[in-house]
This record gives structure tokens, sequence and C-alpha cells, in this order.
């Protein structure tokens, strides 16, 4: 049965009675408003682990003044229900009281992989990512942490982070979980309406169809941009081939180890993606 804890305190009185059972912990960091990709993520950890900890936190500090922090969804009651039924062992969901506490005044920042794509066009925000993560890991202290390959960027910066502060955990990384229509599961896809749901489908295809066809880098990413405008996309942050260990930019013909990433708006909800050449 899940049990629910929202403390700093307790979450460490109970790892560490797994942990002198001998018994090997995972953690699973969201900020809710769970989708079967995150599902997905909690049964890998329940296969590479004897316990589970799921945290739940609206993050304030990686999102900018003119973000979705406030609209953000939050359902913690039918998570609960979720990550129960997905044999999750805790939920860890604290306040943002316990987790920035008066006073508080320490930020984590990782340069580097940080900083193009997301970092150039969300310039706030891998530095809160990396905050809170470093924070979550040392809370929790588990043996394993496994985040999702669709925030592949945020996947790199905090495999950085934990090898830079020597953080005793492995980081795993999944697949990214899709819809029927090849789509990435995301929390903000609930934004959508039904007409903007359409035309979101086409995202992944022309994602695709570019990392097939990547022999001319930048003709493909101009072609890729050009496509989602024309598919009814209101604005493209970028779409880009990079390295896929340190996300450097990359020219002439993509070749294995090279992935694609886009980030387009619809109206006012943004999505992103990535894949392997």
């Amino acid at each position: 049965m899940l049990n629910t804890i929202r403390t700093v305190a307790d979450l460490r009185v109970q790892v560490a009675a797994w942990k002198k059972a001998g018994l090997r912990v995972a953690m699973v960091p969201t900020m809710g408003a769970l989708h079967e990709g995150h599902l997905s993520l909690v049964r890998l950890a329940r296969e590479k682990a004897d316990r589970v900890v799921t945290s739940i936190f609206v993050n304030p500090t990686q999102f900018a003044p003119h973000e979705d922090f406030d609209a953000y969804p939050r359902a913690e009651a039918r998570d609960a229900g979720l990550l129960d039924s997905a044999g999750c062992h805790v939920l860890y969901a604290p306040t943002a009281a316990e987790m920035y506490p008066d006073g508080f005044a320490t930020s984590v920042s990782v340069t580097g992989v940080s900083e193009p794509l997301d970092g150039k066009a969300r310039p706030h925000h891998f530095g809160g990512v990396a905050t809170v993560v470093a924070k979550l890991l040392n809370q929790c202290g588990p043996d394993l942490a496994i985040f999702g390959e669709k925030d592949y960027q945020q996947l790199l910066v905090i495999r950085r982070l934990v090898r830079d502060l020597d953080l005793p955990v492995e980081i795993v990384g999944a697949p990214t979980a899709r819809d029927h229509d090849g789509l990435a599961l995301s929390s903000r896809n609930a934004y959508l309406s039904a007409e903007q749901r359409q035309v979101a489908s086409a995202l992944p295809r022309i994602l695709k169809e570019a990392a097939t066809t990547g022999s001319d880098i930048e003709a493909t990413e101009k072609r890729a941009a050009d496509e989602l405008l024309a598919a009814g996309f209101d604005k493209v942050d970028y779409v880009e081939f990079r390295d896929g260990e340190d996300l450097t930019k990359l020219s002439g013909k993509a070749e294995a180890g090279t992935r694609i990433f886009v980030a387009a708006w619809l109206g006012k909800t943004r999505l992103i993606d990535n894949m392997a050449v």
C-alpha cells in the first residue's frame, strides 16, 4: 500500500530502514499530473529496485515569471491512486516550505550541456532543475533515480550534476513514452484543445522524417521547421541536430550518436521532443 511522506526527516527514516534491511531503493522525481509516461518509469524502477519512491513537487524555481507555474496541473489524490496501482511504495510530496525554507540561499548550476536548446530558450530553467534534483537526491539517498529521455537535455544535465558532485546514485534514462500517434506523453498535453491535439500529431512524424533523412543537417533543420509551421504550429523555438553526449552543435551530415531536438508552440502550449538519428 502506498505511503505518503511530506518531510525530509520522515523520508530519511523510511529509506534508512529499507537500506538496513538490505533493500535497493529507486527514486522517480516528477512534478505530478501523472500519465502513462511517468508510470512506465515507476514500473522500470520496480524492475531495478526493491522499493520505489516517487516524488511530486511542482518546483517554482524552474519556472520564469511569465510561464505556467500557477496553471500547471495538480491532482495529488488522482496521482496517488495511479502510483499505488503501479506498485510504488512511497509518494514523497513535500511542501514548498519544506523544500525551500525561510532563508534558503543556495542554487546549483550546470554549465555546458545546460546552455543550448532549452537553456537558450528558457535561461532560468536548468538552474531550478539542478537545484531541486540535487535536493531530492540528497533528501532520499536512493541507489538509482530514473528520468525519461523525452527531457533528454535535462537527463544530461542531471548526469553531469551527479558526476561532478560525486553523488552516490546511478542515473537511469528511460525511453520516451508515446501516444498512439507518436506524440510524446507530457502533462502539458492536457492544455491542448481537440484541434490542437490533432495538429500536435504532426510533430513526431516530422521529427522522425528528419531523423532518418539528416544527410544535410542545415537543410533538414530548416525543412522540418517549415513543415511544423505549415502543419499549424504557431512558433518553432528550435529544430537542431546535436551530439547525443554533450549537445555539441553539428553541421554537415548527421551520424550515429546524433540526436535531433525540437521545441514548438501550439497556442500557449510548448511541446518538446527528441529522437536518435
